[in-house]
């Protein structure tokens, strides 16, 4: 890619970023509740001491002012300090952030690993047994609600079975000083086994509640787009050449069928970040979705702000990496 080419994307994620800025100040600024009356809760403050944290909070300004300082510090990368937790709001964030990835990747990883072999299987044998059951588990899957799915299988797995924790990210007993902050790759690090497999359990249930309503898109995206290719010229050919079966589809077939698969993995991976936010609350996941949740309720407003826009962001990056891997893909497709 040109560096005019990638100047201009950066240039096109600014308004994006300034926008939604604008909207979930305007939001969290008209939403009903104090954020000083909530962190004074029934302790007994005089009025003095009220106005004095207001003051030291910066709510006394006026809320275009408040705005304004916020985007220019947020240039400058700070993103003010958290009211709740009364700490850089960058530092908090920081904390969370890896449990919120390490869910997300590996919800990502049972998506694709098992939407792409059912999708094409599903193209492969139309209108088989295995095509019709994939298609109604795959409609199954972007209608069940996330929430309602995941206490399903916390009541399955983790109370009935008693099989799989039901929350948390490590059992105290298997507590590690953290190296990333993932806590897969730090067990491996460290060596322990036991605790790797402790950290294990308790991301399994958490990481198929998330990767489920993905998986249902790119199955059926799969299976579209394979049935598509299959029926190009060039395949036909590739088999009247007498090609393998299995060379044409792997070889031929599957490289183009992928493109979309690409694009809506790319988009549903953004919606993850988003998607964790109920997922990581049902399971108690100390991870960045949840502090979100808390923090709309704590109308703390800095850390909300920066964690949307981290959201947008990588959401933005994402699209930018998909439209990369166009070219990879198919050499003919450009930016």
């Amino acid at each position: 890619m040109s560096l005019g080419k990638l100047l201009e994307r950066i240039l096109q994620l600014l308004p994006v970023l300034l926008g939604v800025s604008l909207i979930v100040f305007a939001m969290m600024a008209l939403t009903p509740g104090d954020p000083v009356q909530i962190m004074i809760g029934d302790q007994s403050v005089t009025p003095e001491q009220e106005a004095a944290l207001r003051r030291d909070l910066g709510l006394d300004r006026p809320i275009h002012e408040r705005f304004f300082l916020f985007v220019t510090d947020a240039v400058r990368g700070d993103f003010g300090e958290s009211f709740y937790h009364r700490r850089p709001v960058a530092d908090v964030i920081a904390e969370r952030l890896p449990a919120t990835i390490e869910l997300s990747l590996v919800a990502l990883i049972v998506a694709l690993a098992t939407a792409i072999p059912l999708g094409v299987l599903a193209a492969i044998r139309k209108n088989s047994v295995l095509d019709r059951l994939a298609t109604v588990g795959s409609l199954l899957g972007v209608s069940l609600p996330g929430f309602w799915f995941g206490i399903l299988l916390m009541m399955l797995f983790a109370v009935h079975l008693q099989i799989l924790p039901v929350s948390g990210r490590i059992g105290y007993s298997s507590e590690i000083v953290p190296i990333t902050g993932f806590l897969l790759v730090d067990t491996l690090l460290r060596g322990n086994l036991s605790a790797f497999w402790d950290a294990l359990s308790h991301i399994i249930l958490p990481a198929i509640t998330l990767g489920l309503p993905m998986t249902a898109i790119l199955m059926r995206v799969t299976r579209t787009s394979m049935l598509e290719v299959l029926r190009q010229d060039y395949v036909t050919f590739a088999e009247a050449k007498g090609l393998s079966r299995r060379r044409v589809l792997f070889r031929h077939a599957l490289k183009n069928a992928l493109i979309p698969t690409v694009s809506v993995a790319a988009i549903e991976t953004g919606s993850l970040l988003g998607g964790n936010m109920i997922v990581e609350t049902v399971f108690g996941w100390p991870g960045l979705g949840r502090l979100v949740v808390e923090s709309i309720f704590l109308r703390n407003y800095p850390l909300v702000q920066a964690a949307v826009l981290f959201y947008a962001v990588t959401y933005v990056l994402l699209n930018f990496a998909a439209d990369l891997l166009y070219t990879a893909l198919n050499p003919r497709v450009k930016l």
